[in-house]
């Protein structure tokens, strides 16, 4: 689930899943078609609309949409968005942090680097599962890992430090 901003006024969530779109729980019946130039041809409730991304920042999800000539700034943030805010990782604080700490009680499924590995921002460094979910923590800025401190198997605490890199 994504939540999504429109021109910072309008907030939705968005479900898009095998062919399933779905805004704030209602499920969308979209007919959409992709043409020439990266443009689309989208029909919702028997009304057509052309739409073309203008503009991508990936840094800060932001996408500026152009539908039948009018532009939208939208801001779009996932679940490891979110999980990394409650984290207090999100912005420069995130840039900056050079250890990784459990969110959450849970159990580590997998380590997925090991120390002295050099990780650029993204990758996955580990599995952690809690409340029946698995949640993968991702490295936040480049570095190198300097130091892990759980093994797959280990049942961590909210807060515990679970791998410490030099950025």
């Amino acid at each position: 689930m994504y939540k999504v901003k429109v021109n910072d006024a309008h907030d939705f969530e968005l479900y898009a899943e095998n062919g399933v779109v779905k805004l704030d729980g209602e499920t969308l019946d979209l007919n959409v078609k992709e043409l020439a130039g990266g443009h689309l041809h989208v029909i919702h409730q028997h009304k057509s609309y052309r739409a073309e991304i203008v503009s991508q920042n990936p840094d800060d999800k932001t996408v500026a949409v152009k539908v039948n000539g009018r532009l939208y700034e939208v801001t779009v943030e996932d679940q490891y968005d979110r999980l990394l805010k409650a984290m207090g990782l999100n912005g420069v604080a995130g840039k900056l942090a050079l250890e990784i700490k459990a969110p959450m009680p849970g159990l580590v499924l997998s380590i997925n680097v090991s120390e002295g590995q050099e990780i650029k921002k993204g990758d996955s460094l580990l599995v952690l599962e809690a409340m029946k979910m698995e949640n993968m923590l991702k490295a936040t800025t480049d570095g190198v890992v300097k130091k892990i401190f759980a093994g797959k198997g280990d049942k961590v605490e909210k807060g515990q430090v679970l791998i410490e890199f030099t950025a």
